[in-house]
């Protein structure tokens, strides 16, 4: 009688251990982001804001980081990349700008200087530092140049640092301009009068643009400004709003709007 029970027993024990087994197997083949094949997956992915969400999903495997890479959401500028066949990686800033569609996202590599001299951007694009602070990911204009970007269409700069020798780091001339989260320096030297970190010539007629609109404008939020004359300087129709700037202890935060008046 004993030995039955016994027997019983087991089998029960045994029962169970294979439901839960199959729970577990059933659980976890039948996670639903994880059935979702590439092309759903990087369609949600482009969802994502690409700092810190979408960089944060490439380390969850290696095959998010595959599709959290993949150059149909951004393109990428790396001077360590020796393989330049590998498709939406570029070395210099110049040659990713020239290769985007309108709204992709490059993301610049921390370490080291960029060269960025007279870089023209004709389309809608975002400008993100790959560093955990802007320090990580510098721009670097040469004496010479006018500027190290030049704007004609709507973008977005976040998470770098841009700095110019003499002349002015960021020159706006239409679209609308947004700055976070960023560091614009001037190098200090004789000629720092003649220096601006950001100028706006929108709607001056100084520059005519086929792609000039009514959204002229530029907003700064959460930046350092460092050097020159002025933080900003405009030569247009806009005009400098809504200042606001925070007093650290080693540097000073902007945040303003330069919009029409």
């Amino acid at each position: 009688m004993e030995v039955e029970v016994v027997e019983e027993q087991e089998k029960r024990k045994s029962i169970k251990m294979k439901r839960s087994n199959k729970n577990e197997k059933t659980s976890s083949s039948s996670a639903p982001i994880n059935n979702l094949d590439d092309g759903c997956l990087m369609h949600i992915f482009s969802f994502l804001s690409p700092i810190p969400d979408r960089y944060n999903t490439a380390l969850v495997c290696h095959r998010w980081l595959y599709l959290a890479c993949h150059p149909q959401l951004w393109l990428r500028v790396d001077r360590s990349v020796k393989d330049l066949s590998e498709p939406g990686v570029f070395p210099n800033i110049e040659e990713a700008v020239s290769a985007a569609r309108p709204g992709d996202t490059i993301l610049i590599a921390a370490g080291g200087s960029h060269l960025a001299s007279n870089i023209l951007i004709r389309k809608p694009l975002c400008l993100i530092g790959g560093g955990e602070v802007p320090d990580e990911t510098t721009l670097f204009c040469l004496r010479g140049s006018d500027s190290a970007l030049e704007f004609l269409s709507t973008c977005k700069l976040t998470n770098l640092t841009v700095k110019a020798e003499l002349g002015c780091c960021l020159l706006h001339r239409s679209g609308r301009l947004i700055i976070d989260e960023c560091i614009i320096q001037c190098e200090s030297n004789p000629l720092d009068h003649l220096s601006c970190p950001i100028v706006s010539t929108a709607g001056s007629g100084v520059f005519p643009s086929k792609v000039k609109s009514h959204s002229d404008s530029v907003s700064v939020s959460h930046t350092r400004i460092e050097g020159g004359a002025k933080a900003v300087l405009t030569s247009g129709d806009l005009t400098l709003q809504r200042v606001r700037v925070i007093y650290a202890r080693t540097s000073l935060y902007f945040w303003f709007d330069v919009d029409c008046k």
